[in-house]
């Protein structure tokens, strides 16, 4: 699959606007898909390698399957990304956990991935209780002959494990029985940075391991998660003024392209 093709990739997280027949008030499909594919360019022209879509504006999620008119927005979504930038790593995230939806959607738009916050395991969330399905994440991949990688979080953010276990424990099941294509470590909440000590507890329990930081990275610390990590998706410090709902700034995305680099 294409996600194994680059040595390191910056991803760049898309945060939609809230959606139509959401908890929230919604500007409407084509506002929300304007400032999408705005935000998608500004990722790819100035130095990111893939961009994820995320319904991150439907806060508070469900914790099962997404509507049906948001899968189709997203798939549709990324479709148009991948015409535009047919190089681009593009990867799908249907919250609050729909790995399902998530594939069917980046299956039919042509994507590389799907973001999968509870692959293996269970979590205790503001959803609720939600619990890996990768038997079936894994059954219907194969039953659509899609090659779509499967980013799966380690100790999602804004959850608790409902059984204490050690992330290293819970990485080497994700990877070894999960089969997931790609680790995902984070900090607590959006914008907060990883433990850098999590990080490497993970690599030594699965050192053949993808590895990607989800949250918190920044200019200032780009360059110690470069040396440790496989990839990173990057949002927030993204954001003009690192406010999560006002546009992407491309000189930030220049910045951190930058700091990587240097």
């Amino acid at each position: 699959m294409r996600l194994h093709e680059r040595p390191f990739l910056f991803i760049g997280m898309v945060h939609l606007a809230a959606l139509p027949n959401g908890p929230r008030p919604s500007a409407g499909f084509h506002t929300v898909a304007d400032a999408a594919m705005r935000d998608a360019m500004t990722l790819m022209e100035n130095g990111a390698d893939g961009v994820i879509l995320e319904n991150f504006g439907d806060a508070p999620f469900t914790g099962g399957p997404v509507a049906p008119h948001v899968l189709a927005f997203v798939a549709v979504l990324a479709a148009k990304i991948r015409d535009e930038h047919p190089a681009a790593m593009i990867g799908i995230n249907l919250l609050r956990n729909d790995a399902r939806g998530a594939m069917g959607a980046a299956a039919a738009a042509n994507a590389d991935f799907i973001r999968v916050n509870v692959h293996c395991g269970a979590m205790l969330t503001d959803q609720g209780l939600l619990t890996g399905e990768a038997h079936a994440t894994l059954s219907y991949r194969q039953n659509l002959g899609a090659p779509i990688g499967i980013a799966a979080d380690i100790l999602v953010k804004h959850a608790v494990p409902l059984a204490p276990q050690p992330i290293a424990e819970l990485a080497a099941d994700t990877w070894r029985r999960g089969g997931a294509d790609v680790l995902i470590v984070t900090g607590s909440g959006t914008g907060k940075e990883a433990d850098a000590n999590r990080v490497d507890a993970v690599r030594d329990a699965v050192p053949e391991a993808r590895i990607w930081v989800g949250s918190g990275v920044q200019p200032h610390n780009a360059a110690m998660w470069r040396r440790k990590v496989d990839g990173m998706i990057v949002g927030t410090s993204l954001h003009q003024h690192g406010h999560i709902h006002a546009p992407i700034d491309p000189a930030r995305v220049r910045q951190l392209t930058s700091a990587l680099a240097g």
